[in-house]
């Protein structure tokens, strides 16, 4: 089974990865974990990549794609592939159906975690976590049973990511809406799109992209 699974910052792609990964044996393949391990590692693609990103540029569609080769050539057949984060143009998406026929496979799904901006706004200005443990908090959806103490340490310390903001938030709404929409077409002719509510639990979630899955 591979797919693309589509989603605004927020939207919970980490997590269900994760799960997916986990629960099914597939492989996460995040064009951006990607890159960076490559030039942690000095492959040939990374060495290529760094480079680019010294003289600051942006990493080409090229590069973006040879890695993805290589990590498909390391691939059992058997092994599912959840792309995060890559297509992102419809070149992109046309490159990526080659890579797959190149290495037998195709592309089952596109699912997207469909969500409510004014909602997701909420839910990640809400986030804060403690200081000490890490433990994660919520203003209204899961504050400390005791105000400015955590549950688990006791700590009286909390943080916020600084780019948690509303600002921030709806800016990465637009930029996600700008980059999918030139693929979504292409994928709905193919009957290949499948949409899931992002904004319900986490478990909601998972059991809706299983039934897609099974």
């Amino acid at each position: 089974m591979n797919i693309i699974l589509l989603g605004p910052p927020g939207a919970g792609k980490g997590t269900q990865s994760a799960r997916l990964v986990e629960q099914y044996g597939m492989r996460q393949l995040s064009t951006g974990d990607m890159l960076r391990a490559a030039v942690k590692a000095q492959t040939p693609v990374g060495i290529k990549a760094k480079a680019v990103m010294d003289a600051g540029e942006l990493v080409s569609d090229e590069i973006v794609s040879d890695l993805i080769d290589v990590e498909l050539a390391t691939m059992e057949a058997d092994t599912g592939a959840i792309f995060d984060g890559y297509p992102r143009t419809a070149a992109q998406a046309q490159i990526l159906d080659g890579l797959l026929e190149k290495h037998g496979r195709s592309l089952d799904y596109v699912i997207e975690l469909e969500v409510d901006e004014d909602a997701l706004v909420e839910r990640i200005t809400g986030r804060f976590s403690c200081a000490n443990c890490g433990t994660l908090y919520h203003d209204t959806a899961n504050p400390p049973a005791k105000p400015g103490v955590c549950d688990v340490c006791g700590s009286t310390e909390f943080k916020r990511r600084p780019d948690d903001n509303e600002e921030t938030v709806r800016t990465r709404m637009q930029e996600y809406r700008a980059k999918t929409a030139p693929i979504l077409p292409g994928y709905e002719a193919r009957g290949i799109v499948r949409r899931v509510d992002g904004m319900a639990s986490i478990g909601e979630v998972a059991a809706a992209i299983d039934a897609i899955l099974k």
